[in-house]
């Protein structure tokens, strides 16, 4: 829908790179006002100028979104630029791959959850008021991950099964608002999460994956997230393999833990 967005103020987080990124450029053109949320202000003020040159209005907020007070700062300085709040994107995350028995660090485990589940848990508390004076939506970015256990992602596996039970738990209460909530389960996507995942020893891995090539584009994912979130959508899986193996899980869960196993045997090997 042409323009579906225009002064609709965005806040989408973990906006630096990747499928924030992406989204926000696939956005700018329609004249949001997006809110650019993450760590690194020097990549997002890229982002934004570029956004800006498709005709997007911008604000950067340099977030950490596992900090609850610096969440809430964030929230109010959106408020006291653009006084209201329409879309809340809740995309920032960070990856693990060890075994459960080879993390050195259980801290950095807590990391994880940190940021995956607790980020999104914080921006959507203190942006929840807001999102039901503009009867607004709110996005999720999950993962596939959240369907089903993977070896050597426990960790991620398990902030990803709990985001969606907090988003789920979330739509509930919200019935009669006006407000929905969509959870995105991406497949694998070409993003960075890959060289910024966290080794056994606590340190990124920067890992390549010579597979890479094969996985969706950011830029494909960002298009079905922004069609998704136009439609209110529940639940949007971005692979046929998910879809799939979603339901046979149900009927033939030793199939998917075999699936599993030998998917990140693959990976392993590279």
């Amino acid at each position: 829908m042409a323009n579906q967005w225009e002064h609709h103020v965005i806040i989408i987080t973990g906006a630096s790179s990747g499928i924030g990124m992406a989204l926000a450029y696939a956005l700018a053109p329609q004249s949001p006002k997006l809110v650019l949320v993450a760590r690194d202000r020097p990549r997002l003020e890229a982002v934004a100028e570029a956004c800006e040159g498709l005709g997007a209005t911008t604000l950067v907020v340099p977030t950490d979104v596992a900090d609850s007070q610096a969440c809430a700062d964030m929230v109010q300085y959106v408020l006291a630029k653009f006084s209201k709040i329409d879309v809340l994107v809740n995309n920032a995350g960070l990856s693990m791959w060890a075994t459960v028995e080879d993390v050195q660090d259980v801290t950095r485990m807590k990391h994880i959850i940190d940021v995956n589940l607790l980020g999104s848990v914080y921006c959507t508390k203190f942006a929840l008021p807001f999102l039901k004076q503009t009867q607004g939506r709110i996005v999720a970015i999950s993962s596939v991950a959240s369907l089903t256990g993977v070896p050597a992602h426990a960790i991620y596996c398990a902030s990803k099964h709990a985001m969606n039970g907090f988003f789920e738990s979330l739509r509930i209460e919200l019935t009669g608002t006006g407000v929905s909530v969509t959870i995105v389960a991406p497949d694998f996507v070409q993003t960075e999460i890959f060289k910024r995942s966290l080794g056994a020893d606590g340190k990124s891995l920067g890992l390549h994956l010579s597979s890479y090539d094969s996985f969706l584009s950011a830029e494909a994912c960002a298009e079905i997230i922004a069609k998704a979130m136009a439609q209110r959508k529940r639940l949007v899986i971005t692979s046929l393999r998910g879809k799939v193996g979603r339901w046979v899980k149900l009927c033939f869960p030793k199939l998917i833990d075999w699936m599993a196993r030998k998917g990140m045997a693959e990976v392993y090997r590279e």
